[in-house]
């Protein structure tokens, strides 16, 4: 195992941890529904930059229900 050769300063501990701190996550407000999310990515909402992007999973799987009960 290495083995230092003298003790390490407080000062020298101290600039070793100085770039150890956790920064806040930036957050953007979505043009439009006011929703706050992590930026370059989009809202829960399914919705980048004003726009919808997504379409919602709940809509998709009741249509697809609903064309099942008219085919049968």
């Amino acid at each position: 195992m290495a083995v230092q050769k003298s003790r390490k300063t407080p000062s020298k501990r101290g600039m070793r941890r100085s770039h150890n701190a956790l920064t806040s996550p930036a957050l953007s407000e979505d043009q439009e529904t006011g929703e706050t999310h992590l930026r370059h990515h989009i809202t829960d909402d399914g919705y980048y930059r004003g726009k919808k992007i997504l379409a919602d999973k709940v809509k998709d799987i009741v249509e697809v229900d609903a064309e099942a009960e008219t085919e049968a």
